[in-house]
């Protein structure tokens, strides 16, 4: 069994101020924990992010599974909503994941591209995404911290306002840019694209839809994704305990114990069909 590794990690947005600080150390931090297991990995950072790399790096780890190879991607960075141009969506909203890019380049990397991209894969082939990043109802520019604000938490949300045109956002009966959108569907980019029939799983940093934010935040004086901190975390304690460990397992030992609290407000997400969390960890 072949093991297959994309671990992204973005702090540095060019042109948006929504610049994070522990996206990096999250992808170094998986990628670490993933070669210890037998992966081959493969790492996209800060400026090598771009939109046009990141949809050859899933190319090319997805590629490069067969039979029962397990393809584990993992995504640090800010997640965003862009205007649906196919119809495929109920509140008009395309769910994206944002490329160093973003507003350079002018473009996100959405759900229906991610979806793509995914069922290239040969069957048999497991995939495992693990996202640490966000979404929100949000359009208009940041309501995130001031940089000044120390060692406050971040959303790992990216405000539409904050790199397309104005041109581009939603309006209301004034004509004026809207500050929220009524989002329907409350989906992610990587679980809108999951494919419960072809066994793929997903851990994510908090629940869908408005007002549910993955962190970016200081722990122990180092920056770091919350959930990336404190997921690693509860793997390590469980399989000291339970070397068979489930992803099932996995979940249920990073919720409640460690996330939700009282400093980050986030609720670990799990999706997937029943033999996929029932499966061994990373195998």
């Amino acid at each position: 069994m072949g093991k297959h590794a994309l671990c992204i990690g973005i702090n540095n947005y060019p042109g948006t101020h929504m610049d994070l600080a522990g996206c990096v150390n999250d992808a170094n931090d998986w990628a670490a924990l993933l070669r210890a297991r037998g992966f081959d990995v493969k790492m996209l950072l800060d400026s090598q992010a771009t939109k046009a790399a990141m949809v050859e790096g899933f190319r090319s780890v997805i590629g490069a599974a067969a039979g029962t190879d397990v393809v584990v991607i993992t995504y640090s960075g800010h997640g965003t909503y862009v205007p649906d141009t196919d119809g495929d969506e109920i509140d008009g909203l395309d769910e994206a994941l944002c490329p160093y890019d973003l507003q350079t380049g002018g473009a996100a990397l959405i759900d229906d591209e991610i979806h793509d991209l995914l069922r290239a894969r040969k069957a048999g082939v497991r995939l495992v995404l693990i996202s640490d990043s966000c979404h929100s109802g949000t359009v208009t520019r940041a309501a995130a911290p001031d940089p000044g604000a120390g060692d406050a938490p971040r959303p790992r949300f990216m405000p539409p306002g904050n790199w397309l045109p104005e041109e581009w956002l939603p309006r209301g009966a004034s004509a004026k840019p809207l500050a929220r959108v009524a989002v329907t569907t409350g989906g992610s980019a990587f679980r809108s694209a999951l494919s419960r029939k072809s066994g793929d799983l997903l851990l994510a940093g908090c629940k869908e839809g408005p007002n549910n934010f993955s962190y970016d935040a200081r722990i122990k004086g180092r920056a770091n994704g919350v959930f990336t901190h404190y997921a690693i975390e509860a793997l390590a304690a469980l399989e000291a305990d339970k070397p068979n460990a489930s992803y099932a397992d996995w979940h249920r030992a990073i919720t409640p114990q460690y996330l939700p609290s009282a400093s980050y407000p986030q609720s670990p997400q799990i999706a997937g069909d029943a033999v996929a969390r029932r499966r061994r960890i990373f195998t």
